[in-house]
């Protein structure tokens, strides 16, 4: 062989994606390869921090949720729901049955408007073959008006419990500032109604997508309750079996600093692990509703579900799980006595986690005497999955490095939406090199 070509076999090949649309917050990834074997995979966060927990410091507990809510344009209500939770667990309060009724019908809203906007408008090309939403929408109008209508109802639940669509306004720390009365939510009946048809519809759609052979060890994690699919409240429930309280949650799970990028890795046991609608439905089938699981057992995935790729057939069945708990809730709804209940401050420390749409999100506050918060701890799911997406790329490369430079970039950036990143707490491009010894 020639020298010249000697060199030539030995080229680096560099792939870029510098505008990766279809999640949100700003990052980049970096894959070397040798002989088909990844040496190293990188998923850079380069979106500068947001310092939302020193933005915390030395505000009232009551400022909170509407703080924490800011974080994120898509999931506002589950930073909501850990953040209250977090500051009533501190000062012993327990709200009524029926405020806790309203903060999962409320969080079923924003279930089924973020998995809607991620499973039509984000996901749903990819299987299709289309760049985006707009060329989807040409070819096959009502899909794309079907996950629209979707989405509108969830916002629509956020709109009557919450005040408004976007950042709700009506959470308060120990209920709501303002109780909806009952013929306000059974207003709601006949679009949750639609709502599920809908959802039906759509988990039986995209179970019919193509899926890549791939299968993933992974460590689940997610909450689990006793009676019911986990939105608010339970355990940490992890796939080796082991039950961990919420407020033991950073004795079992470290964060830790990673050069490349300026988020935090998230181990267990000093591994990577998977949290989102994968790790909820693997740990919580039994606890499906009854329409859930009856289109669960007409899908031809058997459980234990380990393909990534799955994670939006997994949205679709809890877009299910959404609509008929929202509905079972305006059944049986009563208005509690009273919007919100009495808070007593205290130098104290509170931690609690609930299911945000990609997984689990804790939060944890040391509060003063006059209920000022001294320090505050939030981790959101996506800072959790960040080393699992590099063992998912790891997994996927080589599948796909003998494609055309094209299709194996698409492919990589395909693995990264399954999670439905929200980076900045959600981020609209990635850049991607791949480098081959």
């Amino acid at each position: 062989m020639s020298t010249k070509n000697k060199r030539s076999s030995r080229r680096t090949l560099t792939f870029k994606v510098d505008a990766l649309a279809r999640v949100e917050g700003e990052g980049a990834l970096y894959l070397r390869v040798r002989d088909h074997q990844v040496l190293e995979a990188r998923v850079d966060i380069y979106e500068p921090p947001r310092f939302f927990e020193a933005f915390l410091r030395g505000r009232h507990y009551s400022e909170v949720p509407d703080i924490t809510a800011r974080i994120c344009g898509i999931c506002p209500v589950a930073y909501q729901m850990s953040s209250s939770h977090a500051i009533e667990a501190a000062f012993g309060a327990q709200v009524s049955p029926q405020i806790r009724a309203l903060r999962r019908l409320l969080y079923a809203g924003e279930w089924i408007e973020s998995h809607a906007l991620h499973v039509y408008l984000l996901h749903a090309p990819d299987f299709l073959g289309y760049p985006d939403a707009f060329a989807l929408g040409k070819d096959h109008p009502q899909r794309v008006q079907e996950g629209l209508e979707l989405k509108k109802i969830g916002n629509e639940v956020l709109r009557v419990l919450g005040g408004r669509e976007i950042h709700p306004i009506n959470v308060a720390v120990g209920g709501f500032y303002r109780i909806p009365r009952r013929e306000e939510l059974l207003a709601l009946r006949p679009q949750l109604q639609r709502a599920l048809d809908l959802a039906v519809e759509t988990t039986r759609w995209v179970a019919t997508f193509t899926f890549p052979d791939l299968t993933v060890p992974y460590v689940f994690v997610a909450l689990r309750h006793q009676h019911e699919y986990p939105m608010n409240e339970g355990w940490v429930q992890v796939s080796d079996g082991t039950q961990i309280p919420m407020d033991r949650f950073e004795e079992h799970f470290q964060e830790v600093h990673v050069p490349h990028s300026n988020a935090l890795h998230s181990h267990y046991q000093g591994k990577p692990y998977h949290v989102g609608p994968l790790a909820r439905l693997n740990l919580n089938a039994d606890h499906l509703t009854p329409v859930a699981r009856q289109v669960l057992e007409e899908l031809p995935f058997p459980l234990p579900w380990k393909n990534p790729f799955l994670s939006i057939v997994a949205r679709g069945l809890e877009m299910i799980v959404a609509a008929e708990e929202a509905l079972r809730i305006l059944e049986t709804y009563e208005e509690p006595p009273e919007p919100r209940v009495p808070l007593a401050p205290q130098a104290s420390r509170g931690a609690w986690i609930t299911e945000a749409p990609r997984g689990i999100l804790y939060h944890r506050y040391d509060l003063d005497a006059e209920g000022l918060v001294v320090e505050a701890r939030i981790v959101p799911p996506t800072s959790q999955n960040l080393a699992q997406m590099e063992e998912d790329l790891r997994a996927l490369a080589p599948h796909v490095l003998h494609l055309p430079q094209e299709e194996a970039t698409w492919r990589f950036e395909q693995m990264i939406r399954n999670y439905d990143p929200c980076i900045s707490c959600a981020t609209h491009f990635l850049r991607l090199e791949v480098e081959r010894e």
